[in-house]
C-alpha cells in the first residue's frame, strides 16, 4: 500500500507533529506499506526521516502552510500527483490554521478524497463537544461560544464525510455516534510512542525533579505548580527542583517569559524551552513526578502516555479526558483541584514522601503504557484501510454486475 499522510511533521511547531513522527516510524516497519508519502507543512529545516533502518520508501512533499487559504488546493494537487492508494489525515480542528476560514478549508480535504474515491481515514484527536472553549483559550463570551459550537458542528459534519473517523477515546465515539448519527466512527487508542525497557524503580531521584511538558499559556498554566512547590518547601525538607519543559502556546506568545520574570526569585526553577525529539528521554528519565497543570483538556494526552512509557508517577487534575484515560486505560496518579495550588502541593507531597506509593504508581503507569504500543496502533490503521478498500472493491463489483445485467 502506498500511504499518504497529511500532517504537520518535525521540525514543524504545528500541533501533532510529534504524533506523526511516531506513526511514520512504525508504519514504515509494516510489510504491508510499500511507500509513505508525507504531505506536510512547510518548514525551514529538513524533515526528520532519518530512521535507523529504511524498511520502505519515504517521500516528503511540503504542500501546505499554517493559515493559508490555498491549503485545500495545494494538498489536492499533491494528492493528484502522488496518486496514493490511501490517505490518512492527522487532525485536530485548528490543524490548518487558527483563522476560521483557513481552518475550515483545510478540513474539507477528507471530503475531497471521498469525491475522488480515495480510501481515507481521519485521525481526529479532539472533538469540539468536549472542549471547554473558555479554559482552552478560544473565548469566554457566551454568544461567541455558541457561534464556535455551530462552526464546530459544521466542521465535524465535514470531517465525518471521511470513510472512517478514528478517535482516541470511547467517549468521543459515543458523542459523535449519538449527536451526528455517524456510523463510520471507530476507536483507535492514542498509543504509546516508545515502549522502553522497564525502568529500575529503586534509582535514587534526589533532588526530586517535578516536571511538566507541553505548550503553555491557555489551559496549561504553570504558576500553580511553582507555588505548590514553594508551599511544600515551607513545611518540608524535601530537595525539589522544578522543570518546565516546552514552549508557549501559539495563542499566548510571551507567556513563559512573563512567568520566568515573575518567579525569578524561586530557586531550582528551570525553563528548558523547546525540547528536541532526541532530548525527550532525558527530560522524562530524570523526573520524579510529571505534573499536568491543566484547567481543561482537549483530547487524549500524549504526555500521559509518554510518562507511562518511562514509568513515571503523575499528578493531574480530576477532570475531562485525563480522568477518562485513568478509567479506560489503567493509568494511575494523584489528583488535585485544577485551580488550587494547595491541593496540588498536597498531591505532590503525598507521592514524594512515600517512596513505596510512588513506585506503585510508576509500575501501574508503565503497565498501562505497554498495553497499546505504537506498532499495534499502526496495524489497526492498516487493517482499517484494508477493510475500506475491500468494501469499495466489493461495491464496484456489484455495480459492474448490475451494468452487465
Amino acid at each position: 500500500m502506498k500511504l499518504a499522510i497529511v500532517t504537520a511533521y518535525p521540525p514543524s511547531k504545528v500541533t501533532l507533529n510529534e504524533y506523526a513522527y511516531h506513526l511514520v516510524k512504525h508504519f514504515r516497519q509494516n510489510q504491508n506499506i510499500t511507500e509513505l508519502v508525507l504531505l506536510t507543512d512547510t518548514t525551514e529545516g529538513q524533515k526528520d526521516i532519518n530512521f535507523t533502518e529504511d524498511e520502505c520508501k519515504i517521500t516528503v512533499k511540503e504542500c501546505w502552510t499554517f493559515n493559508s487559504y490555498l491549503n485545500i488546493v495545494n494538498v489536492t494537487k499533491a494528492i493528484n500527483k502522488v496518486k496514493p492508494d490511501s490517505v490518512l489525515f492527522n487532525l485536530q480542528f485548528m490543524k490548518f490554521g487558527d483563522k476560521k476560514i483557513a481552518a475550515a478549508l483545510g478540513l474539507m480535504l477528507p471530503l475531497v478524497c471521498k469525491l475522488k474515491k480515495i480510501p481515507n481515514i481521519v485521525l481526529l484527536h479532539n472533538i469540539m463537544e468536549e472542549v471547554d472553549l473558555g479554559s482552552a483559550g478560544f473565548t469566554n463570551n457566551k454568544i461567541m461560544q455558541k457561534i464556535y459550537g455551530f462552526i464546530g458542528s459544521t466542521l465535524t459534519r465535514l470531517i465525518l464525510q471521511s470513510d472512517t473517523v478514528a478517535v482516541t477515546m470511547q467517549k468521543y465515539v459515543d458523542v459523535l455516534s449519538k449527536k451526528y448519527k455517524a456510523l463510520n466512527v471507530k476507536l483507535i487508542p492514542h498509543g504509546t510512542f516508545e515502549i522502553l525497557e522497564e525502568p529500575s524503580y529503586d534509582i535514587p531521584l534526589e533532588p526530586f525533579k517535578i516536571m511538566t511538558f507541553g505548550k503553555f499559556g491557555t489551559y496549561k498554566k504553570v504558576e500553580g505548580m511553582i507555588e505548590a512547590v514553594e508551599m511544600i518547601r515551607e513545611v518540608s525538607d524535601l530537595n525539589i527542583e522544578i522543570v518546565i519543559a516546552g514552549t508557549d502556546n501559539p495563542n499566548t506568545p510571551g507567556y513563559l517569559e512573563s512567568v520566568q520574570k515573575q518567579y525569578n526569585h524561586v530557586k531550582g526553577l528551570t525553563f528548558t524551552g523547546y525540547v528536541a525529539e532526541e532530548d525527550v528521554p532525558k527530560i522524562f528519565k530524570e523526573s520524579a513526578v510529571v505534573v499536568f497543570p491543566y484547567t481543561s483538556t482537549t483530547g487524549s494526552s500524549g504526555v500521559l502516555h509518554q510518562a507511562g512509557s518511562y514509568g513515571k508517577a503523575v499528578v493531574m487534575p480530576d477532570l475531562g479526558d485525563l480522568a477518562l484515560l485513568v478509567q479506560d486505560e489503567g493509568y494511575r496518579g494523584e489528583f488535585f483541584e485544577p485551580t488550587s495550588a494547595s491541593s496540588l502541593a498536597v498531591a505532590l507531597q503525598k507521592i514524594l514522601e512515600d517512596n513505596a506509593y510512588r513506585i506503585s504508581l510508576e509500575k501501574a503507569n508503565y503497565k498501562a503504557a505497554t498495553a497499546y504500543p505504537m506498532f499495534r496502533i499502526a496495524e489497526m490503521y492498516i487493517n482499517t484501510f484494508e477493510a475500506i478498500i475491500a468494501k469499495k472493491s466489493s461495491t464496484k463489483s456489484i455495480q459492474a454486475e448490475e451494468v452487465i445485467l
